[in-house]
């Protein structure tokens, strides 16, 4: 379905790419991260972190990035790194997660997603890529396609994952209406990107094991819990919405 024209985003030959990874307390992995990235590609690493105390600001800083001090929650890190990535006249923006689980080879074939193939949004889905033994728990790859099934039947848009890893061009992201600052924000970014009829193209991503830290999901019962609830909150949200336009 052809994007509605007010969201339809122009192409340009000096398109700059940003990298934004939202953090907290990802020490022993984000160097690692940042230096992985095709730098060839990408002109901008923006690490927007939730209130480190662990020293990833200054690993970060010290690996090339930059650091802005977002405050708590995941979907208001990602959205201060995408108002600095647009803000250093990034035409792309690129989600990642900041654990090391994420394959930064995938970004060149997200970036030319949008840049050749003319679509809107691009979402890896770990589900369809390669994944190594326990990078991912049951419950979640099982949350992927029960969502996924649910939005196909709201929007006629078929998901396999909620991966962190994606991207977009902020112009798009910023007519989206994005309000969920926390757990539901990767949810709430792929219905109103479905929603809003944008030419959404599903890659397989390769996924790995954590190489540091613990899950602010996964790590612990509370943080599942919690999780779980703000993302089904946030779909039945963004659902009635959609019925009350």
């Amino acid at each position: 379905m052809p994007a509605p024209a007010a969201l339809r985003p122009q192409s340009s030959v000096s398109e700059r790419v940003a990298v934004v990874i939202p953090t907290l307390n990802e020490a022993e992995s984000i160097g690692a991260v940042i230096a992985a990235l095709p730098r060839h590609l990408v002109d901008h690493i923006i690490v927007a972190d939730g209130g480190s105390t662990d020293g990833t600001p200054h690993i970060a800083r010290g690996a090339g990035a930059e650091v802005i001090a977002a405050g708590a929650g995941y979907g208001r890190a990602c959205l201060a790194g995408a108002e600095a990535a647009g803000d250093g006249d990034a035409s792309v923006v690129v989600f990642m997660d900041g654990d090391g689980a994420d394959d930064p080879r995938a970004v060149d074939e997200m970036v030319a997603m949008l840049r050749s193939v003319g679509c809107d949004f691009v979402i890896g889905s770990r589900t369809r890529g390669k994944r190594e033994d326990s990078s991912m728990a049951g419950h979640q790859i099982l949350a992927g396609i029960v969502i996924g099934g649910l939005i196909r039947l709201l929007y006629g848009v078929q998901y396999t994952d909620m991966a962190a890893f994606r991207a977009i061009r902020p112009a798009t992201l910023f007519q989206l209406g994005m309000r969920e600052m926390t757990f539901g924000w990767n949810l709430e970014m792929q219905m109103r990107v479905a929603r809003a009829g944008l030419r959404i193209i599903e890659i397989p991503v390769d996924y790995r094991r954590r190489s540091g830290g613990r899950s602010k999901v996964t790590g612990s019962l509370r943080g599942s819990i919690k999780a779980s609830a703000r993302i089904i909150a946030t779909f039945i949200r963004v659902a009635i919405e959609r019925k009350s336009k």
